[in-house]
């Protein structure tokens, strides 16, 4: 179990998080979505006791993660694969963390297998490693002490595709079993397949959250017009909350027929009326992220 409430990150007058608030229950795959500088890692940092959050308060498994007893054993994190000392071998890394959280050494092996990295690449330094073999040793890392909820930031950078269907497969099979997974990602399709809820966040806000199915539910319509600024003129006269689209459209709060009657009393032609469950999550997804800036290296 995960439970995030409220946390905000202020870098100065810069407001990196802002009032996030979601909670992943046991059983399940939360997939936590938005553009590279949404706010993501800083908030799996404040989860982690990383980054001392400006406010709010986060739990894991009921408590604050620095006060987890040999934390290792109930939390697994890949926070940041590239972090792994380059003149280990891979079997060295897992041997040292294994040491540090009293692990049976027999873990080692059964993790490298898990997670495809067999006796050659075992053997091999961290720094020969392409970025995918390192997310490998990161996923085997973060499941060495057998936990019960993880934590994992990108996981699937530099994973070929087969490499990202075996991930989903083992997240699905760990949720599968009682576990609780938080997964990030700035690439929808990534995680789309395996997650049974969603968190959207831009720009350092929750902008939706719920299962696939909530989030495609009364989305509204996407509307298109030769003049769009005319359209969305009229629209905000009619009160419809509007928000770009990602294809020269505009994405509104309202059900086509609203919408479609606001544009014929003002006179504005439109090209497209659909509604905006019908372009799929992809869609949605990219309208509530439109616009967020690529942040400092911080999120």
């Amino acid at each position: 179990m995960i439970s995030v409430e409220h946390l905000t990150k202020r870098y100065g007058r810069h407001t990196v998080v802002d009032d996030v608030s979601f909670d992943c229950e046991p059983g399940t795959v939360t997939g936590f979505l938005g553009s590279n500088g949404a706010g993501k890692s800083t908030t799996m940092r404040m989860i982690c006791g990383f980054t001392r959050p400006t406010g709010g308060v986060a739990r894991v498994e009921g408590v604050d993660y620095r006060r987890l007893p040999n934390p290792g054993r109930r939390v697994g994190l890949l926070l940041d694969a590239g972090a792994q000392h380059p003149g280990r071998t891979g079997r060295e890394t897992l041997r040292v963390s294994a040491d540090t959280m009293g692990v049976p050494r027999r873990r080692v092996d059964e993790c490298l297998d898990q997670v495809g990295l067999n006796a050659v690449a075992a053997r091999r330094r961290v720094r020969a490693y392409s970025w995918g073999m390192r997310q490998r040793l990161g996923l085997a890392q973060a499941l060495l002490g057998d936990p019960r909820v993880l934590i994992l930031d990108e996981p699937a950078n530099g994973l070929d595709p087969e490499g990202i269907y075996w991930m989903r497969g083992l997240l699905r099979d760990f949720a599968d079993r009682g576990g609780t997974v938080l997964l990030s990602s700035h690439l929808l399709r990534e995680v789309e397949a395996v997650a049974d809820r969603l968190v959207v966040i831009g720009a350092g806000r929750v902008v939706a959250q719920g299962s696939r199915e909530e989030l495609l539910a009364g989305t509204g319509t996407l509307v298109r017009a030769r003049d769009l600024e005319a359209l969305r003129a009229a629209l905000g006269r009619a009160g419809l909350p509007v928000r770009a689209g990602t294809d020269g459209g505009l994405l509104v709060g309202a059900e086509p027929g609203s919408v479609g009657q606001t544009a014929a009393d003002d006179g504005v032609p439109l090209l497209e009326l659909r509604p905006a469950e019908s372009a799929g999550l992809e869609q949605i997804f990219l309208s509530l992220t439109a616009g967020d800036s690529v942040r400092e290296a911080v999120t």
